[in-house]
């Protein structure tokens, strides 16, 4: 249940994730696409642009009081959309599919319906997430050290 002091923004913030990644469909599929991905076409600052714009959602969110894991699986959402969709074409097909603000609504509504599967689900895709950037990280140091060790090596 939302508190009526916030349905209103959260009204807002539905209409906006429609306009944002499905406001169109193109006649005889069921491919739709919203103002993210016009402005993911502009390059440089339109995936910047969308994800500010999407960030309403987050507002919204915070507003509404879901937790903190499921705060940071739709930061996590806008970040992806505005990264890849930075990528010339290849990033405005993946804004086609990926619907990050759509995707943050849905968490946003089952988190209402469902608070702690939902947290819970939540929670473990941040913490893998986090781990595996963690190893990744990681793996690179460890590239970088042995480049330069072997790079030493051959200079003396």
């Amino acid at each position: 249940m939302i508190p009526g002091e916030h349905l209103e923004h959260y009204r807002r913030y539905r209409a906006l994730a429609q306009l944002l990644d499905a406001a169109v469909r193109v006649p005889g599929t069921r491919i739709g696409f919203g103002l993210d991905f016009l402005l993911g076409l502009v390059p440089g600052i339109g995936d910047l642009t969308s994800s500010a714009i999407g960030g309403y959602g987050l507002w919204v969110a915070r507003q509404l009081g879901v937790p903190r894991s499921v705060w940071l699986r739709m930061a996590g959402n806008l970040a992806i959309d505005a990264v890849v969709g930075s990528v010339p074409v290849l990033g405005d097909l993946f804004d086609l599919g990926f619907r990050a603000n759509l995707r943050n609504l849905a968490l946003i509504d089952r988190w209402l319906e469902a608070p702690t599967p939902t947290r819970r689900a939540s929670l473990g895709l941040v913490v893998a997430v986090g781990l595996g950037l963690f190893v990744l990280v990681g793996l690179a140091a460890w590239g970088i050290v042995a480049l330069v060790g072997w790079l030493w090596g051959l200079a003396t």
